[in-house]
This record gives C-alpha cells, structure tokens and sequence, in this order.
C-alpha cells in the first residue's frame, strides 16, 4: 500500500480512551463516579498521549440497563452531575488538546421517555407510530428473542398490543421506518455537535431498520439473532440520510457497533465514497472465545487471522477500529493475556503493543492503561447487569443449566468486569470515592493494581501506553502503512508489518510464557526493546 491511496483524517490519527462514567471517579461522595469526577482526572488521560474521550451515556436515565435505557436525551443524568458539569468537562478536554465524543443511543429509548409513555397511551395517539406496536389480539408477532432473555415482544396492559424490544423490556425499540422519528434524532445529534462534540459511538446502529414483516425466526437464526436483527432493509438508507441530515456541516468522527455486521457487509458501512460511518466496532475479536454467555477456547493463529481477514475486509476506501475490551466485555489482560501475578505487566504490555499498532483506530478502555484484571465473582448477587439476570431465567431457572456451570463461564466472560470502579490508589476503595459504599465494588486487588503506583514505576504499563502513543505519533507507518502477518501459523508469536513508502517496521509480540528467539534482518534498528 502507497502513501496517498488512503486518504488522511485526524480520527486515524487518533488515539481514544474510553470513560464508563458511572465507574471512572467519585467527586461528591454518592459513591457512584461523576462528571466534576472526570474533569479531576483529566490530566491522567490526556498524559497517556490521548487524543480523543469516548464518554459512555451520560443522558438521564432509569438504569435498567446503566444508562443505554435514555430517559431524556438533553438531559444530563443527575448521578452524573448538570449541564453546567457537562460543558466543563468538555472545555476541560480541549484546553488539553482532545476531543470528545459520546454515545448516540437511538435503537431503542427508556420506556419512561416522553415519546413512549404517550406512544402506550392508546392505538390513536400522535406518538404511537414513534415504536413498534403490534396488535394484541394476534398472539405474538413472532418467536424473536430479546438479548437480555425472554421474548423480544411485551404485552402492554393500556392497549393489550404488544412492542418490540431487542433488550430490556424498558428499553423499547423506536420505529425509524417514521420520518419524525428520524428528524427528531437528527435534532438531538445537531443539539450535541453545536455544543462542540466531535462525533458519536452509535449503539446497536445496525438494528435501526427492521424487516416490520416479522417472519418467524429459524432454529438458526435463533441461536445468533444479530445477524437478523442487522442489516435492515433501509439500513443504508437511514445512515446516509443521518450523513447528510445531521452529520455533513461538521468535521466529527463516527463508530458503529457493528454487531451482526460479517466482513462482506463490512465496506456498505465504512466505505468512505458511500457517506454512511467512519468506522465500526467488528466483535470478531473479542468474541472469538464466546458462544454466547459461554467461554470457548481460543488460539493465536485464529487471532491473527481475524485481524488479517479485517483488515482486507475494509479495503481501501474503509477503515478499521482495534480494541481489545470495553465496557461491554471482560478485563483485556485476563481475556487474551496473563493476569497471573508473575506474567499480568508483561502481559498487559504485550497487548498494548498489539493495539497501538495494528491498522485502525486503537480505543483504550479505562484500566486498561494500568492492567485491571476480572473481578472475582462467586454469586449471581454479585452481578449487576440485566444481561445476567435476563440469562440465569432462561438458562439455570429453566433447568437447563446448572448454576455452577452458568457461574463459572461468566467468571471468564460478564462484562460486569468491566463496570469495577477505576483503580487510583492504595486507599479505601482505591480512591474512586469517599462514600462509605460504592455503587459497585472496588476489585480486591487494588491495593497492587493502581494508578499511582503505576505513575510512580518507570517500566510501568502506563509509561509503556505513554510510549507507544508517542511512537504511533511519531511513526506514520503505524496508522496509514500496510498491514501483513508475517508469521500466521506460529502458535505463541505474533509478528507483523507496517509499511509505506519505504519505511517498514516490524512489530513482534510473545503471546506465551516461555522466551522466543527472533531473527532480525541486518541492519535492523530496534525502535522499542520493551517486553
């Protein structure tokens, strides 16, 4: 690949950095995290070379399903603070040099939203057509499954109709076949962007078209219902018109969850000559070991021919994303690395390399910087996701699963790990709060695992991020150069190329315990020697 064939864009460049608000850091002693919080903790992200700061809802909200159930969407959710908060934080994240985008969450709404508590008023109310409302009187409309157990259908008692909802029973899909519908979430994008937000990360974007013919879903189908549920028939439609309606007058970026989207699918979305995304969060490597709630096995080969096969799949005019966890996954470091003791920094090292320099834009999760590992879960009491309970109904309830079967695989895949309070020190409750309870409990290890005994450790992990941001900076090949695995077979190593207009790095990563020797062409310099 020559330079010039992919076109340059500042969110290429970029490095973002993932804040779960509700988990990052308590300013007021309510023991759940905040955005004054954030604003106190700014220098922190913004020394790891961060570019950008993905924030996760931060809109009023219910918390059926912490946060992604919105309430009202120019709100700010009062846990989180005020608008006032808001504005500071935002302000706070460019005088440092950054950018901020947030979570557009328009799939689905909170069922106490104003639009649906008129929409269940009755069959004839102006709002009625903003969701999906099928007639009661028929049964079921059909066998689809909601992600969070149960039917994806819910009997209303006002009307007896039934709606749709993908997730949570609160969490009703809207209707984006209905213009108003989409005109009204193409105020909301323009109410945030002319605040001075530079994008958005779209929740579930490919499920905002559905087939409203509802046929009955397959045994197939069944068993990976994103796959149906993706892809709608206007799908490409409704993200040009959002391009053009709401998008186009600002220089921002956007990244799709892409769940349900396959790598043929890939280029209808990113492809930069269509107008659609910037980029979509493939799950293929996050959920390589997954059937479901279930944990599988995993090798490096399958890995490493995921990342080969995303990148072709984008081709020239796309681009890519590469993350490793977020909030809705497991601890990186205990998921693809080593979170034993011995092995956990150079472990967590090891991946950092991997995400800085892979081809796309790398998205860091809070605590990933200082390797935070999976929380100890022994119980279901000590879950706190909908998703998890939603299951155990349908799997241990209902027999089919024993719950120490059911336990022991979401210790290895819940993405409650994700959700722990940000690790700052060694004092209570790792200095994520004063309260005398967090609104979810701090990771035993806190005490070893820490920001500042990360700051103060030159061979730290957070000193490893800070220099590969620097690298990555400094090293165009490691954004715009060629992709190509140099190795796909070898079980333990990783070694790849970057390369563009005659400079060529060579980037090799030990996925296993035991030392590997690596033969270098002559001549070679070693631009970072770290293990």
């Amino acid at each position: 690949m020559q330079e010039g064939t992919i076109a340059r864009r500042w969110w290429k460049e970029a490095v973002v950095y993932q804040i779960y608000p509700r988990s990052f850091a308590d300013s007021n002693g309510d023991g759940v995290g905040d955005l004054p919080g954030i604003l106190a903790r700014l220098d922190h992200v913004a020394g790891l070379g961060v570019d950008v700061i993905w924030l996760s809802p931060h809109f009023d909200s219910p918390n059926a399903d912490n946060g992604y159930d919105i309430r009202d969407y120019r709100t700010v959710m009062a846990e989180f603070g005020t608008m006032a908060d808001f504005d500071a934080l935002l302000a706070g994240i460019k005088a440092r040099g950054m950018r901020l985008i947030i979570d557009l969450v328009v799939n689905h709404t909170s069922d106490e939203h104003q639009w649906f508590v008129e929409s269940r008023r009755s069959r004839s109310d102006p709002k009625r057509n903003y969701y999906i409302w099928r007639d009661g009187a028929q049964g079921l409309p059909n066998n689809a499954p909601s992600f969070f157990g149960g039917s994806a259908w819910e009997r209303d008692p006002a009307t007896g109709d039934y709606y749709l909802h993908y997730f949570a029973k609160k969490q009703p899909d809207l209707n984006w076949d209905n213009p108003a519908v989409r005109e009204d979430v193409y105020e909301i994008m323009r109410f945030w962007l002319d605040k001075g937000v530079s994008g958005f990360r779209m929740d579930v974007i490919p499920f905002i078209s559905k087939d409203q013919g509802f046929p009955a879903m397959t045994e197939a189908e069944l068993r990976a219902p994103e796959f149906v549920y993706a892809n709608g028939p206007h799908i490409h439609a409704y993200l040009q018109e959002m391009r053009g309606a709401a998008l186009a007058p600002y220089d921002v970026m956007t990244v799709g969850e892409a769940f349900g989207v396959t790598d043929a699918q890939a280029p209808l979305f990113v492809d930069a000559a269509r107008g659609e995304l910037d980029m979509i969060f493939h799950f293929d490597v996050v959920r390589l070991d997954r059937d479901g709630w279930r944990k599988t096995d995993w090798t490096l080969p399958a890995l490493k021919a995921i990342y080969a096969r995303l990148d072709r799949a984008v081709g020239q005019g796309g681009w890519n994303t590469v993350f490793l966890g977020n909030h809705d996954n497991p601890r990186a470091v205990s998921h693809f690395g080593d979170d034993d003791p011995a092995f956990r920094v150079a472990s967590a090292k090891a991946l950092a390399t991997l995400l800085l320099t892979q081809r796309g834009t790398p998205f860091l999760y809070q605590g990933d910087e200082i390797g935070m590992t999976n929380y100890p879960f022994l119980a279901l009491e000590d879950f706190d996701d909908v998703e998890v309970r939603g299951q155990w109904q349908d799997n241990v309830a209902t027999g089919k699963v024993s719950a120490a079967e059911f336990l022991a695989h979401l210790r290895q895949t819940s993405r409650d790990h994700s959700r722990t309070p940000m690790q700052w020190d060694a004092t209570p409750h790792a200095g994520f709060t004063a309260a005398a309870k967090p609104w979810f409990p701090v990771h035993p290890d806190f005490g070893s695992i820490n920001v500042a005994a990360d700051l103060a450790d030159p061979g730290s992990i957070y000193r490893h991020y800070q220099t590969l941001t620097a690298l990555r900076r400094a090293e165009p090949a490691l954004v715009y150069g060629a992709y190509r695995d140099l190795d796909p077979d070898h079980p333990a190593l990783f070694s790849y190329s970057r390369a563009l207009d005659g400079d060529h790095l060579q980037v090799a990563i030990n996925f296993g315990r035991d030392p590997l020797a690596l033969d270098l062409p002559p001549g070679t310099t070693l631009l970072n020697g770290s293990r």
